[in-house]
C-alpha cells in the first residue's frame, strides 16, 4: 500500500497492511523545535535550519530524512494564520511580544520560553454590546494569500503517495471566543449574556466559513483530511456542560462541518478536542465528524479499550499512541515501548486508528524515547 492508501483504508474502518502513522501534518500532532533538534542530533543527522510551522507553539515540520526514516504516512498543508505569519515582535529585553490579526496580545520569554503565551485578550473586561462586537477587527478568512502555493504542494504530496491534510484558519469556536473575550468572561457570557456570546461565536464562524469556502474552491479535490478543532475537555471533566454545548455550540459546529463536506465530499473531517470528551462523542458523531484527536486516554473516562468498544465502529481514533504528559517525557524507553504496545492492542484492531502521540511532542521529551516509540509501533 502507498501511505495514502494506508491512511484511507484505516479511515474506512478496515485494517491496512500496517498501522498508519502521522507526525506533524497538523498543529496538534507535531513536535516542538527543541525536541526535534535534539532528535536530529541523537540520530546523527546533518544540522539544518528548522522549519517552524507554528511559531506560537514552536512546532516544526520535520525534514524528509526524518519523515522517511520513521515511515510517516501524512503530509500537511500550512495556510497563513496568526500562528505562522505577521510576527512583528517588539523586544523589551525580557520578552518578545506582538498583537496578531485577532487582536490577541502574545508574548514569549526570551530566556526560558518554550512557546508564546496569550497575555491579553482584546474584549476581556469590557461590558459587551452588539456594537463592540461588530466593531472588533475580525480577520479576513477569505484572503487567497493564505493558501498561495498550497495546491502545488498538495499535488506533489499526492504524486509521492502521501495522505494530504489541510488545517483550519484558527482554533475552534469556543476556544477562539475564549481567547478573544477572555476565558472567565466568555464562560460567564454563555450563561448570563447568551445573545452577545452567540454573536461572538457567529463572528468566528463566519471567518471559518469564508476560509473554507476560499480554500476548498482551490484545494477541495486534492486533500484527504480537513482538520478542525475545539477544546471541550479537561483532565477530569469538561469546560462547559453538554447542555450548553448543544444549545450554544453544536448548531454552529454542525453548520460548519456540513459546509466543509459539501465543498470537499471525498475528504474526512478530523476534529481535535483534548481531555475527557466521552460524553460529547455521540454528538460529535452525529455532527458528521469522522476522526477524533488526540484520544486523550489518560483523562478520566477515556480508557482506550472501552472507547474502542463503544465508538470504534463510528469514529476513527487519531492519536492515543502514547501519553505525552508522563510516559513519553519521563518514562524509560522500555516503559514507552510497553505503553505503545498496550494502546495499539486496544485501538488498532479492525482499522479506524492512526498512530500519533497525545498532542504534540514537547521540548522535554528525550530523543531516545521518541525513537523507542516509533520502533515499538513498527515492531
Amino acid at each position: 500500500m502507498t501511505s495514502r492508501e494506508r491512511i484511507l483504508t484505516a479511515l474506512r474502518h478496515q485494517e491496512p497492511d500496517q498501522i498508519p502513522l502521522d507526525l506533524a501534518s497538523t498543529q496538534v500532532t507535531g513536535i516542538s523545535k527543541i525536541a526535534y533538534e535534539n532528535l536530529r542530533k541523537f540520530l546523527h543527522l546533518p544540522t539544518t535550519e528548522t522549519n517552524i510551522c507554528d511559531r506560537i507553539q514552536q512546532i516544526c515540520i520535520p525534514h524528509d530524512d526524518v519523515l522517511q526514516k520513521f515511515g510517516v504516512d501524512t503530509r500537511g498543508l500550512w495556510p497563513l494564520t496568526n500562528h505562522n505569519y505577521d510576527f512583528n515582535d517588539q523586544d523589551d529585553g525580557e520578552y518578545l511580544s506582538h498583537v496578531d490579526e485577532w487582536g490577541l496580545d502574545y508574548r514569549f520569554q526570551k530566556k526560558h520560553g518554550l512557546w508564546y503565551d496569550l497575555y491579553l485578550s482584546p474584549l476581556a473586561g469590557k461590558t459587551l454590546s452588539r456594537e463592540i462586537i461588530q466593531n472588533h477587527a475580525w480577520p479576513s478568512g477569505g484572503d487567497k494569500a493564505r493558501i498561495a502555493g498550497l495546491r502545488e504542494q498538495a499535488l506533489a504530496f499526492r504524486e509521492a503517495g502521501f495522505a494530504v491534510v489541510l488545517k483550519s484558519i484558527c482554533a475552534g469556536l469556543l476556544e477562539m471566543a475564549i481567547r478573544v473575550r477572555g476565558m472567565e468572561d466568555f464562560l460567564i457570557d454563555l450563561l448570563t449574556d447568551p445573545q452577545n456570546a452567540a454573536l461572538i461565536l457567529d463572528k468566528i464562524l463566519q471567518v471559518k466559513l469564508d476560509y473554507w469556502e476560499m480554500a476548498l474552491a482551490e484545494l477541495g479535490d486534492v486533500v484527504d483530511i480537513l482538520a478542525e478543532a475545539d477544546d471541550f475537555g479537561t483532565q477530569t471533566s469538561q469546560i462547559i456542560s453538554l447542555n450548553t454545548f448543544r444549545e450554544m455550540i453544536k448548531p454552529k459546529q454542525e453548520m460548519l462541518i456540513a459546509f466543509m463536506k459539501k465543498r470537499a465530499p471525498n475528504a474526512f473531517i478530523f476534529f481535535h478536542s483534548c481531555g475527557n470528551i466521552r460524553d460529547f462523542l455521540p454528538d460529535f458523531i452525529e455532527m458528521g465528524i469522522d476522526i477524533i484527536n488526540p484520544v486523550h486516554i489518560t483523562a478520566s473516562g477515556m480508557e482506550p479499550v472501552q472507547l474502542k468498544k463503544d465508538f470504534g465502529d463510528a469514529i476513527v481514533f487519531w492519536g492515543g499512541g502514547i501519553d505525552t504528559q508522563n510516559t513519553l517525557p519521563h518514562g524509560t524507553p522500555e516503559q514507552v515501548r510497553a505503553e505503545v504496545r498496550r494502546n495499539i492492542e486496544a485501538l488498532a484492531p479492525g482499522g479506524g486508528f492512526v498512530f500519533n502521540t497525545i498532542h504534540n511532542i514537547q521540548a522535554d521529551v528525550p530523543p531516545e524515547n521518541i525513537v523507542a516509540m516509533f520502533e515499538a509501533l513498527r515492531d
